[in-house]
């Protein structure tokens, strides 16, 4: 979530086609709810290219059950391989402009599952992240609310600062801080 709007708020023309898109298919009389997500794709390619720049867990581990070649080395079975999602994910001999944030690479894919093993923010296989769904559903559901209740916009006129700390769950260095104003025009307020 921090990721998704660290991102927003430093692109601020794809918060606007996100909020458009909620308008237009939820509208103000009502908040969203979890049956508008699918008519929701832009607000679902943001969360499809935040997992892929900023994966909940970039490292995976898996162990060989029989022995096999990958990328030309033997793996002897029963060998623990440690998957690098972050930079696969980043790898420029897949992406296109990896580094760059880009919702519309992710237009007219209506499943991940169509771009193979290069996007894999869950993992992939048998082993894959039973919680997917349940956190996709939740992304999406709490990120278009925060998008269709607030106008958002940076704390102040620099970026947002997107240095990566380290830990196992790739946790922003410092805390997002963005200012937000609140419904009927009621004033600004800067929240962490």
């Amino acid at each position: 979530m921090e990721w998704a709007m660290s991102l927003l708020l430093n692109h601020p023309k794809f918060l606007k086609k996100a909020r458009d898109e909620i308008d237009k298919q939820v509208g103000q009389e009502r908040f969203l709810e979890e049956s508008d997500l699918p008519k929701l794709p832009y607000l679902n390619n943001i969360i499809n290219e935040t997992l892929r720049l900023y994966p909940a867990a970039p490292v995976v581990m898996h162990e060989s059950s029989k022995d096999c070649n990958v990328g030309g080395f033997h793996v002897p079975s029963n060998t623990m391989l440690v998957m690098n999602i972050w930079a696969m994910q980043r790898d420029p001999n897949v992406w296109l402009e990896p580094l760059k944030f880009n919702p519309e690479r992710f237009e007219g894919i209506e499943n991940e599952n169509v771009n193979g093993f290069k996007y894999i923010p869950f993992g992939s296989g048998r082993r894959r992240c039973p919680g997917e769904g349940l956190a996709t559903r939740m992304i999406g559901l709490t990120l278009g609310s925060l998008i269709q209740c607030f106008q958002w916009k940076r704390a102040g006129e620099e970026m947002v600062d997107m240095t990566e700390g380290s830990g196992l769950t790739l946790p922003r260095t410092n805390p997002l801080v963005a200012r937000v104003n609140r419904a009927q025009g009621q004033g600004s307020k800067t929240v962490k």
